[in-house]
């Protein structure tokens, strides 16, 4: 009878920062002949789309303190301890190989049913800075990959710098050749993320629209907004006669970011992550509500190596932006150098990395 394939359980919250780098594992380990399981809450499974269909999505129950009113933060305890008894019920059915967490509350669950029965662990942090999941754990695992370096780390705690992996559809315009701007021609592509797109979609437009007539007449505008501002900006790029084409989410997302003479974006890991690998100038914005500031330290790679400008969300006027936009893509041999820059950046085989700590910790369960 044949060895039933090893299973891989990975735990991820509900946002494309957490989800994006688990379904980049997730598609390598399938084809590495490995069963893998996605253990997340109601908000992540949103994000399974792009997963391999072989893929197992296990909805747990899960919370976080940072949303809603006393009455609900005092159930939080209570779902998340529900969540870790389903979880650890699940895996004494069917016992992973190893359990890979990538942050979030909904990674909880999975990430303490596996310290409670001793299974190898670890987690992957995105940003440079932990977040709270992954605080939790940080000394109850048996490794830590990190996807942007370096880290900060509770005292004694070592890590590996892995970079963040990303999708095969990034992977297929890895290192595309870059067309750098033309007067007649220039393509933007403007990146929210799932939180903070607003004001993006209040600057954005309004800073285009002070571009030079020249700049204006050839540019093309590809940007994510969210659902209750789609209509005001499309309308606004529509009123002063712009291309643009706007998007609460794109599918394709790294074709056009491919296809990107400037890339304005959040610096969430995962887009800094697409950016480097692609190699794009950007203008990195990013999400000053973020107790950590993790997205300042996400983005500091790329800005201390030429490849892009910081733009604080303080500084963030329709008169700035649109001043840097101008100095890049009237530029062309600056932003030719900016890109080059970014893809130097990258790491294309960061997921290559975290299998081979994947595959190291697996030989615990096995000894």
């Amino acid at each position: 009878m044949d060895e039933t394939p090893p299973l891989l359980v990975i735990a991820a919250g509900g946002t494309g920062g957490h989800m994006f780098p688990a379904q980049a594992l997730a598609e390598v380990m399938i084809r590495k002949g490995w069963r893998v399981k996605l253990s997340t809450d109601g908000r992540g499974a949103r994000y399974t789309g792009g997963f391999p269909h072989m893929v197992e999505v296990e909805e747990v129950a899960s919370a976080t303190f940072a949303r809603g009113g006393l009455a609900a933060r005092m159930t939080v305890p209570f779902r998340i301890l529900g969540g870790v008894w389903a979880a650890w019920r699940r895996m004494r059915r069917d016992r992973p190989r190893v359990v890979v967490g990538f942050g979030g509350y909904p990674a909880i669950p999975a990430m303490g049913a596996a310290w409670l029965l001793r299974l190898p662990r670890m987690f992957h942090e995105q940003n440079g800075v932990l977040g709270r999941v992954n605080q939790l754990f940080a000394r109850r695992v048996d490794a830590i990959a990190c996807g942007t370096w370096p880290t900060e780390l509770p005292t004694g705690v070592s890590a590996t710098h892995t970079g963040n992996p990303v999708r095969q559809a990034v992977l297929d315009h890895a290192g595309a050749p870059y067309v750098p701007p033309q007067p007649e021609a220039a393509k933007i592509v403007v990146i929210g993320g799932s939180q903070g797109a607003r004001i993006l979609s209040d600057v954005v437009p309004a800073a285009i629209e002070l571009l030079p007539d020249a700049l204006k007449s050839g540019l093309s505008i590809v940007q994510q907004a969210r659902e209750e501002d789609l209509e005001r900006v499309r309308v606004f790029y529509a009123d002063h006669g712009l291309r643009a084409d706007i998007q609460s989410f794109f599918r394709d997302i790294p074709r056009h970011i491919a296809e990107a003479q400037l890339v304005i974006s959040r610096a969430g890991a995962s887009s800094v992550a697409d950016i480097s690998v692609i190699g794009r100038p950007s203008l990195l914005v990013p999400l000053a509500s973020a107790i950590r500031d993790e997205q300042t330290a996400n983005a500091r790679g790329l800005v201390d190596a030429g490849a892009a400008v910081l733009m604080p969300e303080s500084r963030l006027t329709p008169a700035a932006l649109a001043e840097q936009i101008t100095a890049i893509l009237t530029n062309p041999k600056a932003a030719s150098l900016m890109a080059q820059a970014a893809l130097r950046q990258g790491i294309p085989d960061a997921t290559t990395r975290l299998v081979e700590m994947v595959k190291n910790i697996s030989a615990k369960d096995k000894a």
